[in-house]
């Protein structure tokens, strides 16, 4: 009998850490006093997204890539490729991608880049030469599902029975393992545009798509744009990602399955009012324990913070697609966790889909905190939603019209500006300011030495408190054209080099910025 509970209580104990090792204050998370994605400065999606990428002139492919990779192999930004067909890149293959290298995707032949098992794709573009993938039609007669997508499968713990199950879509890629800190590669500042094929019913390629990838992959600064099935899926896994950007999908935003158990920090979402998918419905957050809604362990147990989701109702007088459903349908058995994040102009705002996930955000496994709900059609599914999410611990809250969030431009599909005006009530509030980190983390002066600079230069700050740092060169006009460090630094005083001999000549600006205060200081490259 003693056996027995022990045995017990060990899966027990190995249950509970498959969803309760990730916390909100664990140190992936860059503590900032704003909700939402942005605060008043600092909009990283300048300089290297793209919001016209129906226009932009891509150049011709010269190069064609079809069957399978069996040896290391980097692609150059001298020549453009396109995928033809499943194009598997095999375990123990590492596929590298030069910044500014552009990667078009054939419809007909489904084009997908597959990252199997074992293998890695490090494509890490720069600010200023993203990686890009995209359509292979002409400037205006591009759309949704122009190609596959690209797939990432790693040994990951996912809940399916067995552990391991085939990659969705239609690849023949297995995912799933016993390592969450499994490494799939890197995938920073990357464009992945006109993606998404539905290749049977409820088996669609996504724009990017994760199979129990684990936390060893690092992700970063990725737009998908026009998808034509959800732009960001996770099955399974433990990859971190920050900085995502899902602009005018067809299904849903960031959708999360089969035991997922990543950090998210700063996304954002935006919509384009006539386009939705008539199958399923699209939402914001979808979100499972897996397909059939049971217990099966890890339960999914993501942590996102900081996202802003803005949906398709531009103002409550917006004429939408009936086929948009809600900016967080949680359902299945789900534990998400949702802090600091706001979503804004959806026809609904949240429902907790069955008696499983109720019983989840009862019991405190699924966490809606420091959230803002504003310009639903209507906020709550019924009133246990209402009761849960306006519980006065969480400090959630909901706004009658998307205007008083007080951003500056964020429904301009053509150029969005999603900063904070200086009144924004989204300034503050957040958690992090609740558990005792204050907002006064100050950045001090700042200097950069030898000023002129030709190429080598040091860029000096002092820090009042350890906190992540972002720093930025822009130029006189105000245009981001460098980012040199977004990292963890200690208190006190800190350098950085930094090398200027790919700008022009000219005068910039070095922008320190911690989400809290900031710091500035002039450049003149000679």
């Amino acid at each position: 009998m003693k056996k027995l509970l022990l045995l017990n209580f060990m899966l027990i104990c190995l249950a509970m850490t498959s969803y309760s090792q990730n916390t909100i204050n664990d140190q992936f998370f860059q503590q900032v006093p704003f909700r939402g994605a942005f605060g008043t400065a600092n909009d990283w999606t300048s300089g290297w997204a793209n919001w016209n990428c129906q226009n932009t002139v891509y150049p011709d492919i010269n190069t064609t890539v079809q069957g399978e990779l069996t040896a290391n192999t980097t692609w150059t930004s001298n020549n453009v490729y396109l995928i033809k067909g499943f194009y598997y890149v095999r375990a123990g293959v590492t596929l590298t991608i030069q910044p500014g290298t552009i990667i078009r995707g054939d419809k007909d032949t489904k084009g997908t880049l597959i990252i199997e098992q074992g293998a890695k794709l490090i494509a890490e573009g720069t600010v200023n030469q993203p990686i890009v993938f995209t359509s292979n039609f002409a400037p205006g007669n591009r759309g949704y599902g122009d190609w596959g997508g690209v797939i990432l499968c790693g040994y990951g713990i996912i809940n399916s029975p067995g552990g391991t199950a085939i990659i969705e879509g239609g690849p023949t890629s297995v995912y799933g393992g016993t390592n969450n800190a499994d490494n799939s590669g890197i995938l920073k500042f990357v464009r992945i545009e006109f993606p998404g094929i539905p290749f049977v019913p409820d088996k669609e390629i996504n724009g990017l798509t994760f199979g129990g990838v684990g936390n060893g992959t690092q992700i970063d600064y990725i737009q998908i744009s026009y998808s034509g099935d959800d732009s960001f899926e996770w099955f399974g896994g433990a990859v971190n990602c920050r900085h995502l950007i899902a602009y005018r999908g067809w299904d849903d935003d960031f959708d999360t399955d089969n035991g997922f158990s990543g950090m998210l920090q700063f996304g954002v979402s935006l919509r384009d009012k006539d386009i939705a998918d008539p199958g399923s419905g699209s939402n914001g957050f979808e979100s499972d324990n897996d397909a059939t809604g049971s217990s099966n362990s890890p339960v999914t147990h993501c942590i996102f913070s900081n996202f802003s989701v803005f949906g398709p109702k531009y103002d409550l007088t917006t004429t939408i697609n009936a086929n948009f459903k809600r900016a967080m349908h949680l359902r299945r058995n789900t534990m998400l966790n949702a802090y600091n994040s706001v979503f804004t102009g959806w026809p609904a705002g949240l429902f907790l889909d069955g008696t499983a996930t109720q019983t989840n955000a009862t019991n405190g496994d699924l966490k809606l905190q420091r959230c803002v709900l504003s310009g639903m059609g209507k906020f709550f599914n019924s009133s246990f939603e209402h009761d849960f999410f306006m519980t006065q611990a969480f400090g959630n809250d909901t706004l009658a019209t998307n205007d008083l969030l007080g951003y500056v431009d964020p429904y301009n599909l053509a150029q969005p500006n999603f900063l904070l005006q200086s009144s924004s009530v989204l300034k503050s509030g957040s958690i992090w300011p609740q558990n005792g980190v204050k907002e006064n983390k100050a950045v001090f002066a700042s200097s950069i030495y030898p000023n002129p600079v030709s190429d080598k230069s040091t860029i000096q700050f002092t820090l009042d408190k350890a906190s992540n740092i972002v720093v930025s060169v822009y130029n006189a006009t105000g245009s981001k054209v460098a980012e040199i460090a977004d990292a963890q630094y200690p208190a006190g005083e800190n350098k950085i080099s930094f090398n200027a001999s790919s700008l022009p000549k000219g005068l910039y600006f070095v922008r320190i910025d911690n989400g809290f205060s900031h710091s500035a200081a002039k450049m003149i490259v000679k």
